[in-house]
C-alpha cells in the first residue's frame, strides 16, 4: 500500500469514526429523551423516538462495519 493509499484510508476511517460516533450520540439522546420526559410523552412520540433511536443505531452500525471492512483488507 502506498502513502496515499494510506492517507486515503486514514481519511476514510475517520469519516467513519466521527459518522459512528454523531450517530450513536444521537441514539443514546433518543433514549434520554424517553428516560425524561417519561410518561409524559405520547405513544406516538415514543414510538417515534424508538425508530430514530433505531434508525440511529443502524447508521453508527454501517459505519463502523464500513470501517472494518476497509480495515481488514
Amino acid at each position: 500500500m502506498g502513502l496515499k493509499d494510506a492517507f486515503d484510508k486514514m481519511g476514510k476511517d475517520i469519516k467513519d469514526t466521527v459518522n459512528e460516533t454523531g450517530h450513536r450520540s444521537a441514539a443514546e439522546g433518543e433514549q434520554a429523551k424517553r428516560d425524561v420526559a417519561g410518561e409524559d410523552m405520547t405513544v406516538g412520540e415514543n414510538l417515534k423516538s424508538m425508530g430514530n433511536q433505531a434508525k440511529e443505531t443502524v447508521q453508527a452500525d454501517t459505519s463502523a462495519t464500513k470501517r472494518e471492512a476497509r480495515d481488514s483488507t
